[in-house]
């Protein structure tokens, strides 16, 4: 019956796409987001459905769209030379077959990334974008707030729509886009056309934020709590009164300790207490072991490399822990710290994640792309903060939803291998919609044709 209702609601969006082709994007975004084929038992998870709508899309965009108004910028040529490099290191690797299970899903994100701005080239479809990406992430981020509220969640045991650990299914990832995406949510509520920003639209808003923030809790995820930090941070920089809402943050914040779960506290506990938390101890040595691995191959090891690391290191002994865990080879004395022996650990981190698989270029590269975004959502804030125009007013505060976003996004993969997730590709694709758009009507608005002649006998042109 679920495969049914699935089925039903792709054809019916498919149905609408042969009317306006741009709806192929918002499909393909809707199928990269939730994976309505592994929720399938049977008949979405038999073909390749992100492949056929990606085809509807890119053929809809040629042959139906214009594309006089598409611009190509240079942050899609710095995705080009990634996804260039990136299929270099996966065929010349240290482990080309094991590469190649990344490269799988990898080419198809950059791809992506790079198409999508050319068909972003009105305001209605930048927001329609903005709309689908926040509701089909709000499809988990709801249920999993259900679910916290009624159980409290735990470490790896809230399950959201299907109980699979990839994509934005994992705990610290779903953590860190949840709260990423509040200035996006908060952006619709306010600067909103498709759903206009009346009462329901506020409320809905207000749930849908409550429930992003209750998502670190479920998963017990600590890369979410530095997310909600970071977030906190960031609005101290537009708030008119910046000492009353830092004491508040503080007064809500230790308020909302009591209602949380015990269990979700004592690991958060583990931050401050790192040296004695296996997980913790375990990415430093293993950042520690891409830097060397990076120095002895500066140009990376391609991707799933992580898989030829060795590592030895001491872990301080917890004397707030009667057990210890039994999960790795440990080396104990009566005395000390304990040393550990363990292999083929995830890197923990995008940004090891790129030196250690791309090497020095491609985590030049990867920064390039993304603190250009931030950069370049600060220019378009400076630009249009004070604008007297109301078809204007809304640039701005996307700027500031975006650039925030991609922020927090930057702070949170310092914890988690995040480096090409599909759905930040999707941010960095709509920020250079966004960013081309305003470009275009920029120079439109500057120049317009030779209208005449002067006496002189020289051409002139006049602002329109």
């Amino acid at each position: 019956m679920r495969d049914l209702v699935f089925v039903a609601y792709l054809l019916a969006l498919l149905f609408l796409a042969f009317k306006r082709p741009f709806i192929f994007t918002l499909i393909y975004a809707y199928i990269d987001i939730v994976a309505p084929q592994r929720l399938s038992y049977f008949l979405l998870n038999s073909i390749p459905l992100s492949l056929i709508v990606f085809a509807m899309a890119f053929l809809g965009y040629l042959l139906a769209d214009d594309k006089k108004d598409s611009r190509f910028s240079v942050r899609q040529g710095a995705m080009v030379l990634l996804l260039l490099y990136c299929g270099y290191t996966t065929f010349q690797g240290a482990l080309p077959e094991d590469a190649m299970e990344k490269w799988d899903w990898v080419w198809k994100a950059l791809v992506f990334a790079i198409f999508l701005p050319f068909t972003l080239r009105t305001k209605l479809r930048i927001e329609a974008l903005t709309l689908f990406m926040v509701l089909c992430a709000a499809t988990l981020i709801i249920t999993g707030g259900i679910k916290t509220l009624g159980s409290g969640g735990g470490y790896g045991a809230l399950v959201l729509l299907i109980d699979d650990n990839a994509g934005l299914y994992e705990g610290s990832i779903i953590s860190m886009v949840a709260i990423a995406i509040i200035p996006l949510m908060l952006w619709l509520s306010k600067h909103g056309t498709i759903f206009l920003p009346d009462w329901r639209v506020k409320y809905f808003t207000l749930a849908l934020v409550f429930a992003a923030l209750l998502i670190p809790i479920g998963t017990q995820a600590r890369t979410g709590l530095v997310c909600i930090a970071m977030l906190a941070v960031l609005q101290l920089r537009f708030v008119k009164y910046r000492f009353l809402y830092a004491g508040l943050a503080v007064t809500v914040g230790m308020m909302a300790i009591p209602f949380l779960p015990q269990s979700f506290s004592e690991r958060m506990g583990t931050i401050q207490n790192y040296k004695a938390d296996e997980s913790a101890s375990t990415r430093i040595a293993v950042w520690e072991w891409t830097i060397e691995y990076a120095n002895a191959n500066p140009i990376g090891g391609g991707f799933n490399v992580y898989r030829l690391n060795k590592l030895r290191y001491e872990l301080a002994e917890d004397k707030n822990d009667e057990q210890q865990e039994q999960e790795y080879e440990y080396e104990l004395e009566d005395e000390g710290p304990i040393e550990v022996i363990d292999e083929g650990r995830a890197f923990h981190s995008s940004y090891f994640e790129m030196l250690g698989e791309q090497g020095y270029p491609g985590l030049s590269l990867w920064l390039f792309i993304h603190l250009g975004g931030i950069w370049r959502m600060e220019v378009l804030r400076r630009r249009y903060r004070n604008t007297k125009k109301e078809s204007e007013a809304w640039v701005a505060p996307l700027a500031i939803a975006l650039s925030n976003a991609h922020i927090i996004y930057m702070v949170g993969s310092l914890f988690v291998g995040v480096a090409f997730q599909p759905f930040v590709y999707m941010l960095v694709a709509l920020q250079i919609g966004l960013d081309t758009y305003m470009s275009r009507r920029a120079q439109e608005a500057k120049w317009s044709p030779i209208v005449g002649q002067m006496p002189t006998g020289k051409w002139t042109q006049t602002a329109s």
